[in-house]
C-alpha cells in the first residue's frame, strides 16, 4: 500500500495502478456504449416489440454474453469511478479527521451494492429464466 501525496491509500483501487484503473474505466465505457448501441438499434429495427420477441432476443446466446460482459463492465466501471469520486471529495482537508472512516463505510456500501447488482445481473440473463427477476 503506497501512499499518494493526499495521505490516501491506493490499495482500495480495482487494479492498484492509476494508469490501469483509467483504461478500466475507459474499456468498460466502450463496453457500455456499444451496448446501448445494440439495444437501442435492436428497439429503431422492430418497432411494435412483444415480450416474445424481447425475451427471445435477450435469451439468445450472443446477447447474454454481451449482457453478461456488459454488467462486468458496468460493476468494474462504477466501482473506479466512485472510488474516484470518494478519494477526491473525501478527504481531512476537506471533511477533518473523521473522513477516512466515511471513506472506509461509503466504500464499503459501494462495494457491497456493486456485487449485489453485479449477481443479480448475473442471475437475470444465466438464472432459471429471463423472465425471473426475484428480489
Amino acid at each position: 500500500m503506497i501512499k499518494n501525496d493526499s495521505g490516501i491509500k491506493s490499495a482500495t483501487g480495482l487494479t492498484g495502478s492509476g494508469s490501469r484503473d483509467w483504461i478500466v474505466q475507459r474499456i468498460s465505457a466502450v463496453v457500455l456504449a456499444v451496448y446501448s448501441v445494440v439495444l437501442l438499434g435492436f428497439f429503431l429495427t422492430h418497432g411494435d416489440v412483444t415480450y416474445l420477441e424481447w425475451s427471445s432476443f435477450m435469451t439468445s446466446l450472443p446477447m447474454r454474453l454481451f449482457s453478461l460482459v456488459a454488467v462486468v463492465a458496468l460493476a468494474g466501471h462504477a466501482w473506479v469511478g466512485m472510488w474516484t469520486v470518494f478519494t477526491d471529495y473525501i478527504t481531512s482537508g476537506k471533511m477533518g479527521e473523521s473522513a477516512p472512516r466515511l471513506r472506509l463505510v461509503l466504500q464499503t456500501l459501494m462495494i457491497i451494492s456493486i456485487l449485489v447488482f453485479l449477481f443479480w445481473g448475473i442471475m437475470i440473463f444465466w438464472g432459471n429464466g429471463f423472465g425471473v427477476v426475484a428480489v
